[in-house]
């Protein structure tokens, strides 16, 4: 692991050229020589992402202390202040690394790789969380509170915004998140699922809990081409139309506003089974329809794959933002570059570890994402790549 990580975690996956190129598509290059140039304010945020328990100040320090200690300029660097580099991030806004998380995100996992794929599909799951604010007006207005606890207070808890990803779109097997949505607390997560459900593609199964159930997200998921394993209520009415060899059956899901019945459904494969020590039966429904491509019962034990979103959102929100973690950002919009940062440093460890996995033979989840950060924090300090005063790319009368 440390082999991978000889050269920047955070310029490895995310090329110089490639930071220049969406900052000019954001229309964020700077016009003016300034102390913190344009591409990086961009590095300085995926910084204050991976340090997410320094401050500013100690972050602009461990990102630049290898540069000073390998002379690669000629001149000493002044680390700016606090109040600097708040005006850096409003300067940057959200776009450039929201773009940059459209560009880089992507399923990492090849075919050989353990856990990742079910017989020739790609397992995805889709799920949501939120994530909580500072106590600012701005960011109480753009995202809202979480409902009140009914024992009258006014003010309950602090501003959450809350975010839709699909890891995977979560990838599975990598905990690669490749596709992500942003909005208030009031947004429901089936209307910001749409937003994501683009990136679905064929080839991939994508697994989700009962929360997601709808006939027009169902609809909408499955004209991807990508194949769906959906965990339904209890009390969702589906008619046997055909009882299939493996305990399966063939049914018809309705929209809500059909109660008759008088338009043609869905057509979809109904799953079935309890569970050892849990009270109740599981169903499942599903876009795969011939048992013979997939039987009920390993349909049954995939949709434990969608624990591993949870898996992914514990790797993000407590081991890399830090237990118990209000994100810093006083703004909306620097609440959700925030986030775009964290998830892009999360893809950065992530595929490094999939490298690595890759590598030994082995599975991913064999290797400790926290052990991983730890090795990547240690390292990134000494392996900076350029100086902060030049945005040429290297080999292009960079300073010496």
């Amino acid at each position: 692991m440390s082999d991978r990580v000889a050269v920047e975690v955070l310029t490895q996956a995310f090329p110089q050229s490639l930071v220049d190129e969406v900052l000019a598509e954001t229309g964020r290059v700077q016009q003016r020589n300034r102390l913190l140039p344009a591409r990086l304010e961009v590095y300085f945020v995926l910084a204050m992402c991976l340090f997410s328990g320094q401050s500013y100040e100690e972050v602009a320090r461990l990102l630049t202390v290898g540069l000073q200690g390998a002379r690669r300029w000629r001149t000493s660097w002044v680390v700016p202040s606090t109040a600097a580099i708040w005006k850096v991030r409003s300067r940057l806004g959200v776009a450039p690394l929201r773009q940059l998380f459209a560009r880089v995100c992507r399923p990492v996992a090849t075919p050989d790789i353990q856990g990742a794929f079910y017989r020739d599909w790609r397992l995805t799951a889709i799920d949501g969380t939120t994530f909580d604010l500072p106590d600012t007006k701005a960011n109480v207005e753009a995202f809202g509170r979480p409902p009140r606890s009914g024992r009258g207070e006014q003010d309950v808890g602090y501003p959450q915004l809350r975010m839709v990803g699909l890891v995977g779109l979560v990838e599975c097997g990598t905990h690669a998140v490749f596709d992500a949505a942003i909005g208030a607390l009031r947004t429901g997560e089936q209307a910001l699922a749409r937003a994501v459900l683009v990136s679905l593609r064929p080839g991939m199964l994508l697994v989700a809990d009962r929360g997601f159930y709808g006939v027009d997200l169902w609809r909408t998921a499955a004209a991807t081409g990508a194949d769906l394993l959906w965990r339904v209520r209890k009390d969702l009415v589906l008619p046997v139309v055909e009882q299939l060899s493996d305990g399966s059956y063939l049914t018809e899901i309705f929209d809500r506003s059909d109660i008759h019945h008088t338009r043609r459904g869905v057509p979809v494969r109904a799953v079935e089974y309890t569970i050892a020590g849990h009270e109740g039966v599981y169903r499942l429904i599903t876009t795969i329809l011939d048992p013979d491509k997939a039987p009920a019962a390993e349909l049954a034990a995939l949709y434990a794959q969608r624990w591993e979103f949870e898996s992914t959102l514990d790797e993000i929100k407590t081991h890399l933002c830090g237990s118990h973690l209000v994100l810093r950002s006083q703004h909306p919009d620097g609440a959700e570059q925030e986030l775009y940062g964290f998830l892009l440093v999360h893809h950065a460890i992530r595929r490094l570890m999939h490298q690595a996995a890759r590598q030994a033979e082995r599975d991913p989840d064999r290797i400790s994402f926290t052990r991983s950060l730890r090795v990547v924090r240690r390292q990134v300090t000494d392996q900076a790549a350029f100086s902060p005063r030049s945005t040429r790319p290297r080999g292009q009368g960079h300073p010496r």
